[in-house]
């Protein structure tokens, strides 16, 4: 399962979440480096994964299937 957790990184490359998280096992993260003034970007980078759930299913394209 992908989570997406807001986070920042200090100057020296410290990462600190948002909020706690608690894992079975130790896990590997990807992270991306925002511009500051990139701010639609890093809605659009957030909300992504959230919307490709909702938007990507058979339910979503059979209700839209008459606007092709």
């Amino acid at each position: 399962m992908l989570k997406t957790i807001e986070a920042s990184i200090d100057k020296d490359g410290n990462v600190h979440l948002k909020e706690s998280i608690k894992l079975k096992n130790s896990r590997k993260a990807l992270v991306t480096i925002l511009d500051e003034d990139d701010v639609v970007n890093e809605i659009t980078l957030v909300s992504q994964s959230a919307l490709g759930i909702d938007w990507n299913n058979t339910e979503e394209d059979k209700a839209w299937a008459h606007l092709q």
